[in-house]
């Protein structure tokens, strides 16, 4: 399938809401050349602190470096990292609707970095479901934004945000409306999805909602026809890391598309590049098919970067227009 820069550019300009599990993914970079008197671990003379937008403020900042109108909607504490967030989304122009909680930290992820290796990570985060005030508080917050939007991604990394009333209430009210929605699962009961446009499991979030291991192409096979009856419609598309990513429609499998990285260096949020990319393509009006080609370029280009990254229009035209002559 040949695609080129004028597929890129239909994903330009199109309004995206992104519900779901927002977090800061923070790196505290330096060296060791000491072991502490304390207790025999490293001691990290500190030179540089990084925050970068993660989780579904990844997938939101995504889509804005694609060229989509962003606005994100999620669950954060009344803290420092709400700040922290809060700014880095304002600097990648996109719109924050914020529920602030209390009860709740901003889940942060530290990474702590020595001469360019991970040492060390440091999660602070709440997974219980939220409930209650905060609860109420988001489903305002979606319920005004999805009148707003071409399409919605429900960016779940089971913290605790997507709930089965927010998932319900979110696609209930895009299917009214026509509008596609995107789920990046993790929930092991994935009916909370039903009636999504896709939902994009990876190997090890597909094992999990089957409950069984999907070693090979037959195990995939037999996972998407059991979890067919239970998405109402939703179509799968599986990523399978250096196998490339396949679409299931009624458990039938169908389009393939091989993986295109050649040199991977760091998987981090290469999820969220798919999951970006095919939602904007699918606000084109663009088929899933060549959505998923789009998306597996995309992908390709992130993973071969250290860190959370993102893409640009004119880096995915140009990698398209490479695939395009091999």
């Amino acid at each position: 399938m040949s695609i080129g820069a004028a597929a890129v550019d239909r994903l330009r300009g199109h309004r995206v809401l992104v519900i779901g599990d927002l977090m800061i993914d923070e790196y505290l970079r330096g060296e060791v050349h000491r072991v502490s008197p304390e207790a025999p671990v490293p001691v990290l003379d500190l030179r540089a602190t990084e925050h970068r937008l993660g989780g579904a403020a990844n997938t939101a900042h995504n889509l804005a470096r694609l060229g989509a109108t962003v606005t994100v909607a999620g669950v954060v504490g009344d803290d420092d990292g709400a700040r922290i967030l809060a700014e880095a989304l304002e600097r990648a122009g996109i719109a924050a609707r914020l529920w602030r909680d209390p009860t709740r930290p901003t889940t942060r992820k530290t990474r702590v970095v020595a001469g360019g290796h991970q040492i060390v990570r440091i999660d602070a985060e709440r997974r219980t479901a939220i409930d209650g005030a905060a609860l109420t508080g988001l489903l305002s917050l979606t319920d005004a934004a999805i009148a707003e939007t071409d399409a919605v991604v429900l960016s779940d990394y089971a913290k605790g945000v997507i709930t089965r009333a927010v998932a319900e209430r979110a696609i209930a009210a895009c299917r009214g409306r026509a509008v596609p929605v995107v789920v990046d699962p993790k929930q092991r009961d994935v009916a909370i999805y039903r009636g999504a446009t896709v939902i994009t499991p990876n190997l090890h979030e597909l094992e999990a909602a089957y409950g069984h291991p999907v070693p090979d192409l037959a195990a995939i096979d037999a996972a998407a026809v059991h979890l067919a009856t239970r998405l109402d419609g939703a179509a799968l598309l599986v990523t399978r890391g250096a196998d490339g990513m396949t679409l299931y429609q009624g458990g039938v499998r169908g389009h393939h598309v091989a993986a295109t990285a050649r040199e991977v260096f760091d998987v981090t949020g290469a999820g969220d590049t798919v999951v970006a990319t095919l939602t904007l393509a699918l606000a084109a009006g663009l088929p899933l098919p060549t959505a998923m080609e789009l998306a597996s370029v995309a992908a390709g280009l992130v993973v071969s970067r250290r860190g959370t990254a993102t893409v640009e229009p004119a880096e995915l035209a140009a990698a398209l227009a490479v695939r395009g002559q091999g």
